[in-house]
């Protein structure tokens, strides 16, 4: 079963986002902030994060970073009220697997998840 990390400085969204995704069937956690999620992801080695990109304290872009530093090969999605895509094409650069825009498409969602951990 593959372990996918939330996180989103929203409490609801996270927990709107684990119960899909459990429903699923993956495994999921979620954290509230970038200390947070950096210990979990530590802990429990995550196959996916999806990642909010405007958090408080630490954002989704310098999590991104650390991320990769700590796993070259996790895969990323960034989740982002923003639909501009300089900032999509920014963010796969920096090495994010996909990006997803608020509201959150549920198929689409599916769809990454799915084609990110095959």
């Amino acid at each position: 079963m593959a372990k996918i990390l939330i996180v989103d400085d929203e409490v609801e969204i996270c927990k709107v986002l684990q119960g899909f995704l459990r429903n699923l069937g993956y495994e999921t956690e979620y954290a509230t902030s970038g200390e947070e999620a950096l210990a979990l992801a530590e802990r429990e080695r995550p196959d996916l994060v999806l990642l909010d990109i405007r958090m408080p304290g630490m954002d989704g872009v310098q999590l991104l970073r650390r991320f990769k530093e700590m796993d070259p090969d996790v895969k990323v999605i960034m989740v982002t009220g923003v639909t501009d895509e300089d900032i999509g094409r920014a963010l796969l650069k920096y090495g994010a697997s996909d990006y997803i825009t608020k509201p959150i498409d549920f198929r689409y969602l599916e769809t990454s998840v799915l084609s990110n951990l095959l």
